[in-house]
């Protein structure tokens, strides 16, 4: 017989006693499916996102007015759009103001008509929140009638808040009103730096190598029934050959119905990602399309990795036709080749040291390679150290000594129950310290203050009614302390004027303070700030006290609007500039409000800082909903003194993305394998129930038995993980510092999956301990 046909022969005969082997044989297959199926589900997944991302950057792109065609004139195809973007409750909403000029004006996508005025159209997200009782607040802002609901294509994700309001009063000559014909925009693809794209390649190698420890660990669920099995074959004329065949076959099986049952937690996971809204960031279920040829491989490799892991388990077993025989003293793990593994991983890695800066480039196959191979060498050396060290032990209670003899019979069962959670937890260490490193190269300092103003609103041009009136209203809601009112307008020495311009702050006293340093200031006062930045370009003018200014439309921009003449006060001191809460130090004129030009007809901006005495979320909110009423092309903008670069907060948000999935599966995937051995050991357990151990003792073994390999792996892990970051913390060019509490967080997260795998595995164990357990069929 050929060996084709000798290799298909058995194999099929394998996968026979895995379906149809009775109910031993079919569980112990249902297990190994599930095992693998929730490892391959997540591997679609992890194919499907980069399409799942496209979707999101093209759709946004679709709808942008960045870079869009404008015409100057109104036309039959024009349309006015505004950015009017508001926050409520920590919740960034995207809003855009519209009106069409023309019966040809563009429809933004997902909208079948530009909403009239009064009328909004919102996204399912938004609407949902505002029917909701939290959105009460949120109601009193954008209380237009709600006429549309915003399509899949006109939105990011399903849980993106976005709205456009009807507008009426829209002017091409306001600050940021736009006329556009089109909405387009050609993005610009950005490369990534050599940092941002090293950081990339490590999150997808650490997250997608515990799942291939687990797809492998899985395939080897019920080992030691399989092996008896394979003994009854030889009894009846297999031989060695033919009976490892028969053992590929059935772990080619179980990994077969890991496709179908991963398949089906696809599609099942595919559906609830839609649900999940992860920094105000969401996929449509639909956008989760693996490519064909990833899929394939995923197919292709699982099964393929299934009867290589078979056939490699099953290199020191020796199945003879009366038992199997493991050796009968088991030869010690050699350590020599365990260390080549890590030590090959460094080597690849090492050359790579100082490719960080600016003109530096990883070869990302090395640096994958190098990666794995010391997350590898975890899973080697952990076996060798948990034999030297539960092999030393002895005494004890006997809870301790049955789990310790346990471990002492199957110090490889344990390490791969260990395996691939201790791969993630040292992964996870070596990005957080990465993470921390180069936060400094994608944080810059934005120079404001939240410590002096809470929120900047900036009023629109086209505000309606006294700012300072707006500023008294602010200030009286709930939980705000103070509301200042700052003006800023162009003066020059004649009506009409291109250089030689003043800049001209107008404000109480208490305001003025917040731009210069001041001893004394009553109404009436005029000061000339020294020391800030100028605005450049026309600006640079000097005041003199006695001068006569005209402030306003000083450029002529309109006919009939005309600059309005003050004269600068007689008592005009020179003080210091002070940098105001958003980090602007302003030059120029500060100027009290009775001394200040009158109404400039629009030219200017109006700026309110509102202060808060700890969380005023109410007060906030209404805050901004008053600045909304008052022009809907205010901003109001909340202070924060760093920001982060948007390329490097989109990675840090896909790894926790990433490591949550991983969490789930490494959770599910250790409560089956836990689930598999106690099911194992059905009639051990239930013969030392019946000879009087209590309940209580072998429950605490199963727990030793458990926390002793967590135990040794979280400290391997720990020390595998520093080693890996503080490489990949050279290769960046990064002061290497070790953040002991990231450390900490991360290894006791390892412990606590599987401390609550342990309590959930209680209930099945109870039920196997019970008397029965020691029938046979």
């Amino acid at each position: 017989m050929s060996l084709l046909r000798a290799w298909s022969r058995d194999l099929a005969m394998g996968a026979r006693f895995a379906c149809a082997g009775g109910r031993e044989g079919w569980i112990r297959t249902l297990l190994t499916g599930v095992g693998v199926g929730l490892g391959v589900a997540l591997l679609l997944i992890t194919t499907a996102l980069p399409s799942a991302l496209a979707a999101r950057t093209d759709r946004g792109d679709a709808r942008s007015t960045v870079g869009s065609p404008t015409a100057e004139h109104p036309g039959p195809d024009t349309l006015l759009v505004a950015r009017s973007n508001q926050t409520y409750r920590g919740k960034d909403i995207e809003g855009t103001l519209v009106q069409a000029e023309g019966p040809k004006a563009p429809v933004p996508p997902g909208l079948s008509r530009i909403p009239g005025p009064g009328e909004l159209a919102v996204s399912p997200a938004l609407k949902k929140l505002l029917q909701s009782p939290d959105g009460a607040l949120l109601r009193e802002r954008l209380d237009g009638r709600i006429t549309e609901t915003v399509g899949d294509a006109g939105l990011t994700g399903p849980s993106e808040l976005l709205f456009y309001a009807g507008q009426s009063g829209l002017d091409a000559n306001l600050n940021r009103v736009e006329r556009i014909t089109a909405f387009a925009y050609e993005r610009q693809t950005e490369r990534l730096s050599p940092l941002l794209l090293l950081l990339v390649v490590l999150t997808f190698v650490t997250l997608l190598l515990p799942v291939a420890v687990f797809v492998a660990a899985a395939v080897r669920f019920g080992g030691e029934r399989r092996d008896r099995r394979l003994a009854a074959l030889r009894l009846v004329g297999a031989d060695s050959r033919m009976v490892r065949r028969i053992a590929a076959g059935e772990a080619l099986a179980g990994s077969a119905a890991g496709l179908v049952l991963g398949a089906g937690f696809f599609l099942l996971g595919r559906e609830l990602v839609g649900g999940f809204d992860i920094q105000q960031r969401s996929v449509f279920p639909a956008d989760l399309d693996p490519a064909p040829w990833l899929a394939a491989l995923v197919a292709v490799a699982v099964p393929a990795a299934a009867v290589a892991v078979t056939l490699f388990a099953l290199r020191g077993v020796v199945i003879e036709p009366l038992g199997v025989v493991r050796t009968t003293r088991p030869s010690r793990r050699r350590l020599w080749w365990r260390l080549l593994v890590p030590l090959a991983g460094l080597g690849l890695l090492t050359p790579l040291t100082g490719r960080g800066d600016d003109g530096g480039e990883f070869n990302r196959y090395q640096v994958s390679a190098g990666v794995v191979l010391l997350l590898v060498g975890i899973t080697v050396l952990l076996p060798w150290l948990l034999e030297r060290l539960v092999g030393r032990l002895r005494g004890g209670p006997v809870s301790w000594q049955l789990a310790v003899r346990r471990l002492q019979v199957n110090i490889a069962g344990a390490a791969r129950l260990v395996n691939g959670i201790a791969v993630a937890v040292a992964g996870a260490i070596a990005l957080q310290m990465m993470f921390a490193g180069v936060e400094g190269e994608y944080t810059v300092r934005t120079g404001e203050d939240p410590t002096r103003a809470t929120v900047s609103i900036i009023l629109g041009s086209n505000v309606q009614g006294d700012p300072e009136q707006l500023a008294r209203q602010v200030a009286g809601y709930p939980g705000i302390t103070d509301a200042i009112p700052l003006r800023s307008v162009s003066a020059a020495h004649e009506p009409v004027a291109e250089q030689g311009l003043v800049d001209v702050t107008v404000g109480t006293c208490a305001a003025l303070r917040e731009v210069a340093q001041l001893d004394s200031c009553k109404d009436g006062d005029a000061f000339w700030a020294t020391g800030g930045s100028t605005l450049g370009g026309s600006y640079g003018g000097r005041a003199e006290p006695g001068d006569k200014l005209y402030a306003g439309n000083v450029r002529g921009y309109e006919q009939d609007v005309k600059p309005v003449e003050f004269t600068v006060p007689a008592t005009l001191r020179t003080v210091p500039s002070r940098p105001d809460p958003v980090g602007v130090q302003r030059s120029g004129l500060l100027l009290t409000p009775s001394v200040a030009p009158g109404d400039t007809g629009g030219y200017g901006a109006q700026q309110i800082f509102v202060m808060t005495d700890g969380p005023a979320q109410e007060g906030l909110e209404r805050a901004r909903t008053a600045a909304f009423k008052a022009s809907p092309l205010s901003v109001a903008s909340t202070l924060h003194t760093t920001r982060q670069s948007r390329s490097y907060s989109t990675i840090r948000t896909g790894l926790f993305f990433g490591a949550t999935g991983v969490l789930i599966l490494i959770g599910t995937s250790l409560l089956v394998s836990q689930v598999e051995q106690l099911r194992e050991r059905r009639k051990l357990l239930s013969s030392l129930v019946a000879f009087g151990t209590r309940r209580s003792t072998l429950s605490l073994s199963v727990l030793w038995q458990t926390a002793l390999p967590i135990g040794v792996g979280m400290a391997l892990a720990a020390l595998f993980g520093i080693g890996l970051g503080a490489v990949l913390m050279r290769m960046a060019v990064q002061e290497v510092r070790i953040a002991w509490a990231e450390v900490a967080m991360m290894t006791g997260a390892g412990a606590g999956v599987v401390a609550l795998v342990t309590l959930l595995s209680l209930p099945p164990l109870l039920r196997l301990m019970r008397p029965d357990g020691l029938r046979t069929e």
